[in-house]
C-alpha cells in the first residue's frame, strides 16, 4: 500500500477525481509481468482488507508457481484445496469444492 499525493498514479489506474483531488481507494495486484491480475476500487468511506489482499497475492502466486495447473476456488487459503482447471470442470466445481471448505480451519 502506498500513498499516492498528487495523483499521478492514481490517473494511470482510473481511481484519481481531479476535481476533488481526492483518489478512491483502489487496491490493484499486478503480476512480475506488469499485467493487473486483480483490481478492487472502494468509495474513500470503506477500507480495504489487507487479510484478503495478502490471501489474493498468496493465491496468485500459486497459480502462477503451477503454471495455471491448480487454480483457486472462492475464499482458498495455503494448504487448502486447489482445482484443477478443464473442461470437466466448468458447471461442476461443485462437485469437487464446496464453499463450506473456505470457511473451514
Amino acid at each position: 500500500m502506498l500513498s499516492d499525493q498528487g495523483g499521478k498514479i492514481g490517473t494511470m489506474y482510473g481511481v484519481y477525481n481531479e476535481e476533488s483531488g481526492t483518489e478512491t481507494r483502489g487496491r490493484f495486484i499486478i503480476d512480475p509481468d506488469g499485467v493487473i491480475q486483480s483490481f478492487e476500487v472502494l468509495t474513500p468511506p470503506v477500507g480495504r482488507n489487507v487479510s484478503e489482499a495478502l490471501r489474493q497475492i498468496m493465491a496468485y502466486q500459486l497459480v502462477r508457481e503451477t503454471k495455471g495447473k491448480n487454480v483457486t476456488p472462492s475464499g482458498w487459503k495455503p494448504g487448502k484445496k486447489v482445482l484443477s482447471p478443464g473442461i470437466g470442470l466448468v458447471g461442476n466445481i461443485w462437485k469437487e469444492w464446496s464453499v463450506k471448505e473456505a470457511f473451514d480451519d
